[in-house]
């Protein structure tokens, strides 16, 4: 697909992040003729396949449904016109709210939309909203890279954010499942995610992802255990290299000759060097006598 017909048409609906409010509020209540807010069959409305939201907040879905028994749907839900009826733009909420309370007709805003237009108006809706969670966001963007062939800088250019926001939130799926279920469920944040991206190995981020959960420790307080967890591998590592040394020292002395050794979890190697045969003879003789 090629990226600059992909731009065409947004560039005026995403802008940059000053423009980001102007835009959602275009596609607000006050519309013009041309968008006009009908009653649409709620089962004929379709899901957006490119809805990045998976977790919906029990409490806020029940204040939402609360507040529909009470006023109805006040803000449309933007859908695009499908051969069979309606596909969903924005407004996952509402029409799961829509459906739990059996409504039989919903209001909707007609918009004609390209599929990357669908999947950055259901980002924008969600991400100014703060409804998504950390994992939701890192794999919508991640979907609009691999899906549309968008770079960090073009993603970060459509949602008006900074490129580094977009390859922090992006790194966040290199976290380990257990970790980015906990994301998920806002058992920590991603600033303890962020601390927890630091160490190396998966082995090393669940273990500081534990010892948050077990100590309840804050962003500041998980990062402080970080460190420490960092001074005392440097020291270990010091005191193994010092260990190695004193121990090449010894056989350099007893054979003569240069030694290096080579150890990683217990297990390593001795490397020996000789210069001539007459060398190799005589360490031969030493090392077999």
């Amino acid at each position: 697909m090629d990226k600059g017909s992909l731009g065409r048409g947004l560039g005026s609906l995403i802008p940059n992040l000053t423009q980001l409010n102007q835009n959602l509020a275009a596609v607000q209540p006050a519309v013009d003729n041309a968008e006009r807010i009908i009653q649409a069959p709620l089962d004929k409305i379709e899901r957006n396949p490119f809805q990045p939201r998976g977790n919906f907040d029990h409490a806020e879905l029940e204040e939402l449904i609360e507040s529909i028994k009470k006023h109805g749907i006040i803000q449309p839900l933007i859908v695009t016109k499908t051969e069979t009826g309606y596909q969903l733009i924005a407004g996952e909420r509402r029409l799961k709210s829509a459906e739990i309370l059996e409504l039989t007709t919903v209001p909707v805003i007609i918009r004609s939309a390209q599929e990357i237009e669908k999947l950055e108006l259901a980002l924008v809706e969600n991400v100014q909203r703060q409804n998504l969670n950390a994992i939701e966001e890192s794999a919508a963007y991640k979907r609009l890279m691999d899906e549309f062939s968008l770079t960090q800088e073009e993603v970060a250019q459509r949602m008006g954010k900074k490129r580094a926001t977009i390859a922090n939130s992006l790194r966040l799926l290199d976290l380990p499942t257990q970790i980015q279920q906990a994301l998920i469920e806002r058992r920590i944040t991603p600033g303890h995610a962020k601390i927890i991206l630091a160490e190396e190995t998966d082995q090393a981020r669940l273990k500081l992802y534990h010892k948050i959960l077990n100590s309840t420790l804050t962003v500041r307080e998980a990062s402080q255990e970080q460190k420490k967890v960092q001074v005392k591998s440097h020291q270990r590592i010091i005191k193994t290299d010092l260990e190695l040394s004193d121990k090449e020292d010894r056989l350099r002395l007893a054979l003569g000759t240069k030694v290096t050794i080579n150890k990683k979890n217990g297990r390593g190697q001795i490397h020996i060097e000789f210069y001539s045969d007459e060398e190799l003879n005589s360490l031969t003789e030493r090392l077999s006598g």
